[in-house]
C-alpha cells in the first residue's frame, strides 16, 4: 500500500474530520501517494478543498449515510464497504437492488470513475475485487440464513407478523409457557402446534398466565399463513446461523463483505426490516463487552432503515434505541442509510456521529422544513451555507462531517466522494455460484435439519395421553375403582401433587390422583427438560441470550 510522502510539519493541515492536507510548490492542494480509501490509518471518504477521512477508532460510533434517490449514496456505501475490508473489519449489507454484488469482482475501467480520479487528483488508483460472502433467506443468491422461533423471540417475531398489542400479549405467554416447559420451537409448524396446545388448554392456563382468547390465537394462526406465504418458512429452522460466520477476514487480511440478496426479500418490507433487527440483536447478545478499539469488529449497514421505524410500537421503538446506543461497547459500527434523516427517531439521530448528507429536494413547507433539520445537524463550517448547499450538491457530491480524535463532531465538510475500486452493477449467476461454493461457509448452511422439536413433543404428548386414557378405562371395568382408592393414599403424602400446567406444587388435601393427561404431559415434559438442560434467558429485544 503506497503511504503519504513525508511531508514537513508547516505543509500539513489537519481538519476537525482528519483532513489532510498537502501544499505543492504552487500553492495548491495536492495528494500523494493513495492506492485505496484506505491509507495512514484513516478512512479516505472525499475531497472537497481537501480530503476528508473517517477515523477507525470513532467508526463504531454509528453514521448516517443520507439522501434524495439517484445522489449517490449506493457510491458512498461502497466506498465504505471497500475501506472497511481494507481495514480488515468485516462488514455486513443488504442488497437490495443486485447491484451490490459488484464489490466481488474487478472495477472495469470506467469514463465517469476515470474522470471522479482526475478531478481529485487521486494517485495510484487501482480497481480491486473485495472478498465476498454471499447470504440469502431463500437460499438462491446465497447460502441460506435461518434461525429458530426460540431463537427470535416474542418481540420480534410479533413486528413482523404484524400483531396489534393484544395478540402481541397472547404470543408473549406462549413462548413463556414454550420456555418453562421446555418445549423447542425450531420452526413455525412447531409455534402452530404450540398455539393449537395453549388454545386447547387455555382454561388451564389462565389462572396461571391470564386470559388466552381464542380468538387471539387464531389471528396469530392466520399471521403465520400470510408469513408463510412470503417465504417466512424458509428463514425459520435449522442448522441456524453462527454470527461468528460474519466475522471472518480473508487470508490478505481484508475483512469479508457479507452482501445478503434482498431482491426478493424487500418485497416484503416488515419481513426485510425485522430479520435486519434479528441480525443486529445478535451480534449484541452474542458478543462481549469491547470498550475503546482501535477499528470496530465489524460494520452493520442498514439500508432503507426507515422501515425499522415505521409503525413500530414504542415499547419496540425504546429497545431499539438501547440496542444502537449499547451495541457500541461491543466493537459494532452501524450506519444507517434512508433517504431523509428525519425518517429515523431523534433517540437514534443523537447516536449517529459520522454522518454523510446527500442532496435533498426541497420544493414543499414540509421538505424544506427537513432541509432546515438536516442542516442544523451539523457543525457550521464558515466557508459556505449548509442549508442552501444541502440542495445544491451535485450526484457523487456530499456533505460530510466525522468525528474527531476527542469524539467531538467536525466542521462539515462539502466534498465528492471517492469512486469505488469495485464493478458498477451486479454480477452474472455463473460468477455469484463459484463465489459461493469457494466461500468459507460453503455447505455448512445448504442442507435442512428437522430434528424433534415442540410439534413432534406435542404429538407424543397427544399419544400418550390417549394410552393412558384408555389404560384408565380398561383399570375401571376391570375393578370397578372409582379412584377413591387413589385419593386415599395421596392423603398419607400431604396431598402435594406437581401441576404440570401451572409448573408448580399444589396441595390437594387427600387427592394424588392425576389424570391421564398431567401423567403423559410430566413424562414427556420431563424427558424434554432433560434434553434441553438450561434455562432460556432473553435479551433486550427478546431473542435467546448466548
Amino acid at each position: 500500500m503506497l503511504k503519504y510522502d513525508i511531508l514537513p510539519a508547516y505543509l500539513l493541515t489537519v481538519t476537525a474530520c482528519g483532513s489532510i492536507i498537502s501544499l505543492n510548490k504552487s500553492g495548491a492542494m495536492a495528494l500523494k501517494g493513495v492506492n485505496t480509501m484506505f491509507s495512514k490509518d484513516k478512512i479516505w471518504i472525499g475531497k472537497g478543498t481537501g480530503p476528508v477521512y473517517l477515523l477507525p477508532q470513532m467508526s463504531n460510533r454509528h453514521g448516517l449515510i443520507a439522501g434524495a434517490t439517484g445522489t449517490g449514496k449506493t457510491v458512498t456505501l461502497k466506498v465504505l464497504a471497500e475501506s472497511f475490508s481494507d481495514l480488515g473489519v468485516p462488514v455486513f449489507l443488504a442488497d437490495i437492488k443486485g447491484d451490490l454484488a459488484g464489490l466481488a469482482v474487478k472495477g472495469d475501467p470506467n469514463p465517469k470513475v476515470e474522470e471522479r480520479i482526475s478531478q481529485l487528483s487521486i494517485d495510484g488508483f487501482s480497481y480491486e475485487s473485495f472478498p465476498v460472502q454471499f447470504w440469502d433467506l431463500f437460499g438462491e443468491g446465497g447460502h441460506p440464513v435461518r434461525t429458530t422461533i426460540s431463537e427470535m423471540g416474542s418481540l420480534l417475531l410479533a413486528r413482523m407478523l404484524g400483531l396489534n398489542d393484544t395478540q402481541t400479549s397472547v404470543l408473549n405467554l406462549v413462548f413463556r409457557i414454550a420456555d418453562e416447559k421446555a418445549l423447542l420451537l425450531l420452526d413455525l409448524k412447531d409455534l402452530r402446534a404450540m398455539l393449537q396446545y395453549v388454545g386447547e388448554n387455555g382454561r388451564e392456563f389462565t389462572l396461571t398466565y391470564g386470559n388466552i382468547s381464542k380468538q387471539s390465537i387464531g389471528a396469530i394462526q392466520r399471521s403465520l399463513l400470510a408469513l408463510e406465504d412470503q417465504g417466512g418458512e424458509l428463514f425459520f429452522g435449522e442448522p441456524e446461523l453462527d454470527i461468528f460466520d460474519w466475522m471472518k477476514t480473508a487470508y490478505d487480511g481484508r475483512g469479508f463483505i457479507n452482501i445478503l440478496h434482498s431482491v426478493k426479500l424487500f418485497q416484503s418490507p416488515s419481513l426485510y426490516s425485522t430479520f435486519l433487527l434479528w441480525m443486529l440483536s445478535e451480534l449484541f447478545e452474542a458478543l462481549p463487552e469491547a470498550g475503546d478499539l482501535e477499528k470496530p469488529k465489524m460494520v452493520f449497514f442498514f439500508d432503507e432503515a426507515h422501515l425499522l421505524f415505521n409503525d413500530a410500537p414504542k415499547s419496540l421503538l425504546e429497545k431499539i434505541e438501547q440496542v444502537v446506543r449499547l451495541v457500541r461497547s461491543k466493537g459494532i459500527g452501524v450506519y444507517f442509510i434512508t433517504q431523509n434523516p428525519m425518517d429515523l427517531p431523534q433517540n437514534v439521530l443523537n447516536q449517529l456521529g459520522n454522518r454523510i448528507q446527500h442532496a435533498l429536494r426541497a420544493y414543499t413547507p414540509a421538505e424544506i422544513k427537513n432541509v432546515d433539520a438536516a442542516a442544523e445537524s451539523f457543525r457550521p463550517n464558515p466557508a459556505f451555507d449548509t442549508k442552501t448547499a444541502i440542495t445544491e450538491l451535485a450526484t457523487g457530491e456530499a456533505l460530510i462531517s466525522c468525528l474527531d480524535e476527542e469524539g467531538r463532531p467536525g466542521i462539515v465538510e462539502r466534498a465528492f466522494i471517492l469512486p469505488p475500486q469495485s464493478r458498477f452493477g451486479t454480477i452474472d449467476d455463473a460468477t455469484r455460484k463459484q463465489i459461493i461454493a469457494s466461500s468459507p461457509s460453503g455447505g455448512k448452511y445448504e442442507r435442512e435439519q428437522d430434528r424433534a422439536s415442540a410439534f413432534e413433543q406435542l404429538q407424543e404428548l397427544d399419544r400418550s395421553e390417549i394410552k393412558g386414557g384408555k389404560q384408565t378405562v380398561l383399570q375401571k371395568s376391570e375393578t370397578g375403582a372409582t379412584g377413591r382408592e387413589d385419593r386415599s393414599k395421596g392423603s398419607d403424602f400431604g396431598g402435594q401433587v406437581w401441576d404440570t400446567l401451572t409448573g408448580k406444587n399444589s396441595s390437594r388435601r387427600g387427592y394424588t390422583h392425576q389424570t391421564p393427561m398431567e401423567k403423559a404431559t410430566n413424562a414427556v415434559f420431563s424427558t424434554i427438560g432433560r434434553e434441553v438442560g438450561r434455562t432460556l434467558i432473553r435479551g433486550i429485544l427478546g431473542s435467546l441470550k448466548k
